[in-house]
C-alpha cells in the first residue's frame, strides 16, 4: 500500500510555516525521518531583476493577481507523480476522507495562493482544489498547514496511540463522545459513573450512544452524508433517538 513520504508546499511565505513544523507530533515525525515537508518559494522561479510574482489584473478591479509563470514554472519543477493540490475557496471541501484518500499518496504538493486571486491558466497544472471552508483568507498558508497535520497524523508511527485516529470525530461519520479525566467531580458535575465502572463493553455502548447524540443533535446533516457506511447498530440507535426526540425517521437505508 502506498504510504505518504514527502509534502512540498508552495508559497511566497516559507517562514510562517517554522513554528509549525517545529512542535508536537508533527516536528517528531519529521525529526525521525517518517515524513518530510518541503518548502518553495515559488519567487525564486520569478524572472527578472524584482522577481515579481504578480501584476494588476485585466479588464481592472482592485488587488493583484498572482501570474501565471512563477507559480506554473514551481509546479512542473516537482518530483514525477506528485500529486498537485491549489488551495482556493473554489476547491471542494476538505474533510477526514480527503485526509485518508491523500495519505495514500507518495508526494503531495500544497500551493498556497495570495493577494486577490491567481491567474485562471494556472489551474491547469494541478491535479485538484481544496477548500477549508466556505470564508476567505490572506492566503493558502493556514489551508497548507491544516491539511498537512490531518494527513500526516494518520500516517503509522506518527501519532503514539494507533487507536486514536481510528476513533477520531468524522472518521466513523459521527463526532466525538464526551471525555472526562481526573478530578472526578468538578462543580458538582461528576464523571458518568459507567466510565469508572470497569466494564468495557458497556462503555463502548455508553460512548457510542453519546457520539450518535452530539452527531444528531450538532451536525445532522454526517447522518444523511454517512447514512449507508453506518453499521446496524448505529442505524439502530439514530432511529431509536430519532423516535425518542419526535424528529422522525432518517434516511431510509
Amino acid at each position: 500500500m502506498t504510504e505518504l513520504r514527502e509534502i512540498h508546499v508552495l508559497t511566497l511565505f516559507p517562514d510562517l510555516f517554522d513554528g509549525f513544523l517545529r512542535e508536537s507530533i508533527l516536528g517528531k515525525a519529521l525529526g525521525d525521518g517518517r515524513i518530510s515537508i518541503r518548502l518553495c518559494n515559488f519567487r525564486e522561479f520569478a524572472e527578472g531583476k524584482h522577481r515579481s510574482v504578480d501584476d494588476v489584473p485585466f479588464g481592472g478591479g482592485s488587488g493583484m493577481v498572482l501570474m501565471p509563470g512563477p507559480a506554473v514554472a514551481a509546479l512542473e519543477s516537482l518530483p514525477a507523480g506528485t500529486r498537485k493540490i491549489l488551495l482556493t475557496p473554489q476547491g471542494r471541501r476538505f474533510d477526514q476522507a480527503a485526509a485518508v484518500r491523500l495519505a495514500g499518496e507518495e508526494r503531495l504538493a500544497l500551493f498556497c495562493g495570495r493577494y486577490e486571486g491567481f491567474d485562471e491558466r494556472i489551474r491547469a497544472h494541478v491535479d485538484e482544489e481544496l477548500s477549508l471552508g466556505d470564508f476567505v483568507m490572506q492566503g493558502g498558508e493556514v489551508a497548507a498547514m491544516a491539511v498537512i497535520e490531518a494527513v500526516a497524523r494518520l500516517l503509522p508511527g506518527v501519532v503514539g496511540d494507533p487507536a486514536s485516529v481510528v476513533d477520531d470525530s468524522f472518521s466513523r461519520g459521527l463526532l466525538d463522545h464526551p471525555c472526562y479525566t481526573r478530578p472526578p467531580v468538578v462543580e458538582g458535575h461528576p464523571v458518568p459513573e459507567v466510565l469508572r465502572s470497569g466494564n468495557h463493553e458497556a462503555v463502548r455502548r455508553w460512548r457510542l450512544e453519546r457520539a450518535v447524540e452530539a452527531t444528531l443533535c450538532r451536525r445532522p446533516d454526517l447522518v444523511s452524508e454517512h447514512w449507508e457506511g453506518y453499521s446496524d447498530e448505529i442505524r439502530e440507535l439514530i432511529r431509536r433517538l430519532r423516535r425518542g426526540s419526535g424528529d422522525g425517521e432518517p434516511p431510509a437505508g
